[in-house]
């Protein structure tokens, strides 16, 4: 042990230690300012006697002095940051955005699921309980053909469709120009909407005796052809006919109709009395008919009523209409799923309608269905027109009945057949269910979508009819997020091998690009949630190149620079954007940020992914290195975070991809990116085992590289059996090779003292100084220097609430002095050591001034003085240390550069030194 090195001792906080209390092993703390220059290692038997040469006994004391300059640059060298670049870069890492972006990022995918929440064996359909729902019709636009559109589904809308705002204003429009582009995401109901529409107009036009007054055009015709079929009155339509047509305008080569197609199909439209709706998918290419005279955007219905009604729906099907006894939802559907709208979404209700979809008022909706609809449409567009545009959304979203009227969240609506109140007491146990926090939790959704309403709603009925447990329940819940995921990526790329369209215009270069881009988007989305909106989009070009090319290697891919739509972006991949703090150079900017509607989404989104599209999985590690390489930790902490958890989903494939390249690389970026993965992994229990041999691998075996990337993982905590077996591994990386490592081991020893087992390290700490070895000496003292230069924020894991989050800009030496009064005398004992350690003295002086200087901010205000009056007096608690604290306050108010104030002075002296202990010349100078 070196001879001025001291082992801990206990000591009570601000109470003066006596000699004889302390260890047998440690040097007095007495003596004059020459001991300061003690010597850096004790005499050994074996030293040479001094001779009565003067000139030998020079040459020997200035031998001694220069050893000693060159330990204390060797211990200051071991004091850099190891985080920095190894080519002399000098400035600080931003380590507390580090931390902060990998603890967001572990908070987006850590949602109780461990991604896997939902049985996809057969992904073509949900089956809970007695709950059989089929997904195989939610792939956009593959189930859409020419035909009519049968009556019994068109009585069913009438009866079901949940208006969204501004209904009315889209009828009035599609009344007025015969022609409507209506505009949405996927999945959101439009074509219900379009479908609700035609149904309405065309009962009231000319049409209204024909029974397929509605039909579905063919998406692969396009406007044109549709304008010359209703124009020639080809085909056999009688005029007043609605269409309903998607074209399909993400299929690469396909041209969106222009302002003159639109016209050409207005005219022909208007000639026959017929109307059109054309549904459209917001994006790049569909903007220009979004925002000509015939666009118009659809709002997704409410989700609260969606969930409402289709929970009415399933119940009164199960205790009877209170009148007609019959359910809601259209005739004959025997299997419980009706017909699914154009876009995939299930359009209101499910199909399932007893008695050929009898309802209370169905009377009133068969005499108006005889007359032609007058008397249904005179009652529904003065009730819509005065109700709905009246409330503030312009819609009023209810279920419209027959008279028009609408029916929603009423509970205490009627009763069962015996007249009981048995479907009130449903309905009221029903709304506490939907608002049970697990349930909210296992759906992770914002909001609703129609199809995922009904499904929501036929689990919560089949829980309470008793039909569906608990857990399948649940279960059940956990998948709607999982089903999303799976309609987002199925088949995705398929129109890269269809024909291009045969309108008689020459098609664009393949748009692979054009193609990619939304699915990118989905998946930067998933793995950079919660940082700005701008790293997500670039990130999301980054992959979009790297899919484009392993799709079509052949071609480079073009896409243009002025044709993004950021709000497309979030409307096609359920987003919604957010004002928050962004991380730049240290400091907190306020700056856009951009989060899933929904918990659940971002793992479902890796998960499906990961486990059924293996040949996206080589772009997709393409991108997550170059993301490794980004300076900002917002992008690069939080790819490591997701690279974690794809590697759990096949750890065999990610640590060969990704974890053990990385953890090679010869960049401390991308090193960090591999621990942050491992440590990710290690978090699930069944691959803690397997985390935990890497890296005791790497440790003992692995080239220093991989060393270096053992002990960043270690020091999260997780990547080994006991705090012990992290203590020990980190010093056998720190002592190896004459410490080649030791800058990143005593880093990670610090990172352990934010950890319930704080004290287990400050032992070992205590021990290590004491240790006969020079370089566990050197690990503590190193340790105990950068633990009073490091801040909480940089090393800590906890949200801002709990003690040490609350004070993320205090020094950590002091955090724990004030929040952990039981460990101050050991933290005293550890620094007292390094100041007392010749070739530690002048690090852990200027780092007591450091520590000095944060007692009070630039404005005066309170900054860690806690923490420095728990401290101090503990740290002086004899005279040796209250004359180097008195000298160290002087040599700050001599300061050229920053003088301290002597009323600043006068402050720290009393918080050291009590007033019994102060001297007259120590007063004078400080107060």
């Amino acid at each position: 042990m070196a001879d001025e090195a001291v082992a801990a001792r206990a000591a009570e906080p601000a109470a003066p230690k006596a000699k004889e209390a302390r260890s047998p092993e440690a040097p007095p703390r007495g003596g004059g300012r020459g001991d300061d220059r003690a010597k850096d290692a004790p005499e050994r038997p074996d030293a040479p006697e001094p001779t009565d040469t003067s000139d030998s006994a020079d040459d020997e004391a200035g031998e001694r002095e220069k050893e000693r300059e060159r330990a204390a640059d060797r211990f200051k060298d071991r004091t850099r940051d190891p985080l920095t670049e190894e080519e002399g870069e000098e400035g600080p890492t931003d380590a507390a955005a580090a931390a902060r972006a990998r603890r967001e990022g572990q908070k987006l995918l850590s949602s109780n699921r461990d991604l896997i929440g939902f049985d996809r064996s057969d992904i073509g359909q949900v089956h809970i309980g007695d709950i059989n729902v089929r997904l195989d019709a939610l792939r956009s636009g593959l189930l859409m053909r020419d035909g009519p559109v049968p009556a019994e589904e068109l009585l069913r809308i009438r009866r079901t469709h949940i208006e969204p705002g501004g209904y009315v204003r889209l009828r009035r429009a599609l009344e007025a120009r015969r022609l409507l582009v209506l505009g949405g995401a996927p999945g959101t109901g439009r074509a219900s909407t379009a479908l609700a529409l035609l149904e309405e107009v065309t009962r009231a036009g000319e049409g209204r005796e024909n029974s397929e007054r509605v039909r579905r055009a063919d998406p692969a015709r396009g406007v044109r052809e549709l304008a010359t079929q209703v124009a020639g009155g080809t085909g056999g339509h009688p005029r007043g006919t609605g269409y309903l047509l998607e074209p399909a305008l993400d299929r690469p080569g396909t041209l969106p109709p222009d302002g003159m197609d639109l016209d050409q199909l207005a005219s022909a439209l208007a000639e026959q009395g017929s109307y059109a709706v054309v549904v459209v998918s917001v994006g790049s290419a569909a903007n220009p008919l979004l925002a000509g005279r015939y666009g118009a955007i659809c709002p997704p219905a409410p989700t609260r009523e969606l969930v409402a009604v289709r929970l009415r729906q399933r119940l009164e099907e199960e205790h009877g209409d209170p009148v007609g006894g019959g359910g809601a939802g259209g005739p004959g559907g025997g299997d419980g799923r009706g017909p699914r709208d154009g876009d995939g979404s299930r359009d209101a209700g499910g199909g399932r309608d007893r008695n050929g979809g009898a309802h209370r008022d169905r009377g009133r909706d068969e005499h108006a269905d005889r007359d032609g609809g007058e008397g249904r449409d005179r009652d529904s567009h003065r009730s819509t027109d005065r109700d709905r545009d009246g409330s503030p959304d312009g819609g009023g979203h209810g279920r419209r009945d027959g008279d028009g009227g609408r029916s929603g969240d009423r509970p205490g609506r009627g009763a069962g057949p015996d007249g009981d109140g048995s479907l009130s007491l449903l309905l009221e146990r029903a709304a506490e269910l939907r608002e049970d926090p697990e349930v909210t939790e296992a759906v992770g959704l914002d909001d609703l979508r129609p199809a995922e309403a009904e499904l929501f709603a036929s689990l919560l009925a089949g829980h309470l009819r008793g039909t569906v447990s608990r857990a399948e329940l649940l279960s059940g819940c956990r998948g709607l997020a999982a089903v999303q995921a799976y309609e987002w990526f199925a088949g995705v790329d398929r129109a890269l091998a269809a024909p291009p369209p045969g309108d008689g215009r020459t098609p664009v270069r393949s748009g692979t690009a054009a193609l990619f881009h939304p699915v990118a988007f989905r998946i930067a989305l998933a793995v950079l949630g919660g940082a700005s909106h701008s790293a997500v989009s670039a990130a999301a070009h980054l992959l979009t190149w790297e899919l484009s090319v392993q799709s079509d290697p052949d071609s480079t891919p073009a896409r243009p620079l002025f044709c993004d739509d950021p709000e497309a972006d979030l409307a096609l991949s359920r987003a919604r954007p957010a004002d928050g703090v962004v991380d730049v150079a240290g400091s907190e900017v306020t700056g856009r940020l951009i989060f899933y509607r929904g918990s659940a989404l971002p793992a479902a989104v890796l998960a499906e992914l990961w486990d059924r599209h293996f040949p996206v999985r080589a772009p997709v590690v393409r991108w997550l290195r170059l993301l490794a390489d980004d300076p900002r930790p917002q992008v690069s902490m939080r790819a490591a975070v997701a690279a974690g958890e794809l590697s759990v989903r096949d750890f065999e494939h990610g640590y060969a991809e990704l974890i053990r390249p990385l953890a090679e690389a010869p960049t401390p970026r991308r090193r960090v990116f591999a621990a942050t993965a491992l440590d990710q992994a290690a978090g699930h229990a069944s691959h803690r085992r397997a985390v935990r041999k890497v890296v005791d691998n790497w440790s003992l075996h692995g080239t220093p590289a991989q060393r270096w990337t053992a002990a960043m993982a270690l020091g999260y905590g997780r990547c080994a059996d006991s705090m012990d077996d992290t203590l020990d591994t980190l010093a056998e990386i720190g002592v190896r090779d004459d410490g080649e490592q030791l800058a990143v081991a005593s880093l990670n020893v610090v990172r352990l003292l934010t950890l319930p087992e704080c004290a287990t390290v400050l032992r070992r700490l205590a021990a290590w100084t004491g240790h006969r070895r020079e370089e566990y000496q050197d690990l503590a003292l190193v340790s105990i220097v950068r633990l009073a230069l490091t801040d909480v924020d940089e090393v800590l894991d906890d949200e801002p609430g709990t003690p040490l989050g609350d004070r993320g800009d205090w020094p950590l030496l002091l955090a724990l002095a004030a929040t952990r009064p039981e460990l101050t005398g050991k933290l005293a004992d550890l620094f007292w050591t390094a100041l007392n350690t010749a070739r530690s003295r002048d690090v852990a002086l200027d780092a007591l001034e450091t520590l000095l200087r944060s007692a009070s901010r630039k404005d005066g205000r309170a900054w860690t003085r806690e923490g420095l009056a728990a401290l101090l007096p503990a740290l002086t608690a004899e005279e040796q240390d209250r004359r180097r604290l008195d000298w160290l306050l002087r040599r700050m108010m001599r300061d050229q550069d920053r003088p301290l104030a002597e009323e600043r002075a006068r402050v720290l002296w009393r918080l050291a030194v009590p007033a019994r202990q102060r001297r007259s010349e120590e007063e004078e100078s400080h107060g």
